[in-house]
């Protein structure tokens, strides 16, 4: 693939990634990564390329980067960097995976292909045609690297961030960090650079060792770490999920901005994106998508599903939802092999919006999921409880502490329970037990 071809790849790509996830918008923080990424880039193996650094706004602490110099940071991994060269480090690591082409190479070895999947749960094939299958751009955002290809990065982040004057030890540190947040909640919150790289312990060393090589190669004296200046700069940044954007609680799902809800099939997952909702049991063997609908014709929308599917329609209905329009369409698209895809579809108007919720399953086994559709669909319904529009996000607070003490002690003051010690605890980068000095900083959500 040439140059050319390269940056227009992640050109194509970043429209995509940017409506996936959405624009966090924090135009300081955003300047900082700006200036840092422009410095470290002119360093690189490939200073020529346009670099872009954006800020999206997820919780999942993760960084990459695609074809052609675009890096993304989410303001999950943000909240959890302590200082300067962490940032570093890890943006060197990215800008190594643009300047070695490893997307590139992966991307070629690998054809990308639609991805069925929701929030992990890999669909039954045939259910996969009516899923809206992941971008290109995504797809390539989502791509994992083999160990060799994440070492090298490793050296290459290493090597730029010392060139900037950053303390590239540092870097070490935060995948300690990520070792700790993948033990506590999962490996499904850890970005693959982690999961496909060898231990965080053999990591440590090498990271160490070619830190000390290119302190003594560039004459390094005093090398950067700037942890004050870093806290100071994410204070107020939402942490953890933003419950504006949509969130569940007591197995129902609200949306405080759009204002309506309804409830989750119980022990399905749930994933929720700026443009879709999805849920699916763990087998697999059924979904249901939650979308905006363009227009306010139910006839037409439901004609044209009908068109583009090669549907068999079984009924069409009209009924109020909760006091809202809608018109419901039953139907089944027959398969090669004689079995079948059913599909219920409740076209829903709130206000100036149309919403499209739809359930589908194996026609065998449809009456296994119908009444987890028709629970989800029938009672969709205007948000109007105040607590639930009003929900505001966590943010990070800067808190400098009044006399010597222990951050577990410390935490304790602020009034966290003893169910968020240890997540606050890897928010900072420090053991409970961890002594802290009078006039030392910590983050606390807020």
């Amino acid at each position: 693939m040439s140059e050319k071809q390269e940056i227009q790849m992640g050109k194509e790509s970043d429209p995509d990634i940017m409506a996936y996830f959405g624009r966090y918008e924090d135009p300081d923080l955003q300047a900082f990564i700006t200036e840092k990424g422009n410095e470290m880039a002119a360093v690189s193996h490939r200073p020529n390329l346009d670099y872009e650094f954006k800020i999206v706004d997820s919780p999942v602490i993760n960084a990459f980067a695609v074809p052609g110099g675009f890096v993304y940071f989410t303001r999950g991994i943000m909240a959890h960097f302590n200082n300067e060269a962490e940032f570093a480090g890890v943006l060197g690591h990215e800008i190594g995976h643009v300047t070695a082409r490893h997307s590139v190479i992966q991307q070629r070895n690998n054809l990308l292909g639609q991805l069925g999947m929701i929030a992990g749960v890999v669909l039954v094939p045939q259910l996969s045609e009516f899923i809206e299958p992941l971008s290109q751009g995504m797809q390539l955002a989502l791509l994992s690297f083999g160990r060799d290809a994440e070492r090298q990065s490793d050296e290459l982040g290493v090597e730029y961030s010392s060139k900037i004057g950053y303390d590239a030890v540092e870097m070490a540190g935060f995948f300690e960090t990520l070792e700790r947040k993948q033990e506590q909640s999962g490996a499904s919150e850890i970005p693959e650079f982690l999961s496909t790289h060898p231990s965080p312990a053999e990591r440590n060393e090498t990271v160490a060792q070619l830190a000390a090589t290119w302190k003594e190669k560039l004459n390094l004296e005093d090398t950067e770490v700037n942890r004050e200046a870093y806290l100071r700069r994410i204070e107020g940044l939402v942490y953890g999920e933003d419950p504006r954007q949509g969130f569940v609680e007591n197995s129902v799902f609200y949306h405080p901005e759009l204002k309506f809800s309804f409830p989750v099939p119980g022990d399905w997952n749930l994933q929720n994106s700026p443009q879709q909702v999805q849920m699916a049991p763990k087998s697999g063997e059924a979904v249901l998508t939650m979308t905006l609908a363009s227009g306010t014709n139910f006839r037409e929308m439901a004609e044209q599903m009908v068109e583009q599917y090669k549907l068999e329609v079984l009924s069409v209905s009209e009924e109020k939802v909760n006091g809202l329009t809608s018109l419901q369409l039953l139907a089944e698209q027959k398969q090669e092999n004689g079995s079948g895809i059913r599909l219920l579809v409740y076209f829903i108007q709130q206000g100036d919006l149309s919403y499209r919720l739809m359930g589908l399953a194996e026609s065998a086994n449809y009456a296994t999921y119908e009444s987890a559709f028709l629970s989800t669909m029938k009672n969709f319904r205007e948000l109007k409880e105040a607590d639930k529009l009003n929900r505001q996000p966590e943010r990070l607070r800067i808190v400098t502490l009044s006399r010597n003490t222990t951050l577990e002690q410390a935490l304790k003051a602020q009034g966290f329970s003893d169910a968020r010690l240890e997540e606050l605890a890897i928010l900072n980068g420090m053991d409970l037990n961890e002594s802290l000095s009078a006039g030392s900083l910590i983050k606390v959500p807020k």
